[in-house]
């Protein structure tokens, strides 16, 4: 399949099953919501050293936050429930009850509930206090700039993670523009997230490594500096490959976040230097759901 000059490849991303949740943190202004949110997602890129992967799913608009403030939506996701709960928790206590103005509610009201504002009631030494509105129980934490109010759960459900592609160009600018590109498209899509920075890997990683103590390294097959060292992927035109990863609640999600990146790859086209779209993938080896580039972009 070739559009707009970009070659499809025919194969397939190849994702696996995760846990996940979202939260809601709202704060005085935008900023430090924004600044909250951003803590509270750092180092989450990859469940490889990370624990989790998580970050901003989009900025919401008062009218759409439960206090009526500006909010930010964040997701996170990790590889099991219990793993999914402490990083919740940790990272909220860290990164939202010590934000300023910040509130923390939940974004998922249905699923298992697991812990948001439940355990760190305890920081108010006493002095929290429970307030139930609709069926649903608030903590009023005393701080030293006033209350933290934090919802007392929120959401689990099953979610799938590693779905990706790979855009391969003839320079390093062209393919980090059309990452961009992708990115902006891709952000518009509900459920999902990109969790490497801005979106965009350059250090994609195949399974194993000559070191026995490492379970992934370097995806030798796509490194342009590798041609002739390795067996290569690459054509001799190609001189830079960037990866994005999307992980999200459906396989329609992950679907329809790729489908709008790559288009907006293509767009630019082979005229820009965008030679191919292709995916990572071991062979169905690693997860039960298959992404195929050209189904997608059918």
């Amino acid at each position: 399949m070739i559009i707009n000059g970009v070659t499809i490849d025919a194969t397939f991303a190849e994702a696996f099953p995760m846990k996940a949740t979202r939260a809601i943190i709202t704060a005085q202004n935008a900023k430090w919501a924004l600044i909250s949110a951003q803590a509270m997602t750092g180092f989450a890129t990859s469940v490889i050293a990370c624990g989790c992967e998580g970050s901003i799913e989009r900025i919401l608009d008062p009218s759409e936050t439960p206090d009526g403030r500006p909010g930010v939506s964040v997701m996170i996701f990790a590889m099991g429930g219990k793993g999914l709960a402490k990083q919740l928790e940790t990272r909220a206590g860290q990164c939202v009850l010590t934000s300023p103005t910040a509130a923390l509610f939940a974004g998922i009201d249905g699923g298992i509930r697991i812990p948001l504002g439940k355990n760190l009631r305890y920081f108010g030494d006493g002095f929290q206090v429970s307030k139930q509105i609709s069926g649903k129980r608030y903590w009023r934490i005393p701080v030293m700039d006033g209350e933290f109010l934090a919802e007392a759960t929120t959401g689990q459900v099953d979610a799938i993670g590693g779905g990706n592609f790979l855009v391969l160009a003839e320079s390093q600018p062209q393919a980090l523009a059309a990452c961009e590109a992708a990115i902006e498209e891709m952000r518009k899509i509900p459920n999902v997230i990109m969790p490497f920075p801005g979106g965009v890997v350059r250090s994609g990683s195949k399974v194993g490594s000559k070191y026995k103590t490492l379970g992934a390294s370097t995806n030798d097959a796509f490194c342009p500096t590798l041609k002739g060292m390795t067996k290569t992927e690459l054509s001799p035109e190609i001189e830079s490959v960037m990866e994005i990863v999307i992980d999200g609640l459906t396989k329609e999600d992950i679907s329809k976040a790729m489908r709008v990146g790559i288009q907006a790859i293509c767009d630019l086209g082979a005229a820009n230097g965008i030679k191919r779209i292709s995916a990572g993938n071991y062979g169905g080896k690693l997860g039960p759901f298959h992404f195929h580039l050209q189904e997608i972009m059918a």
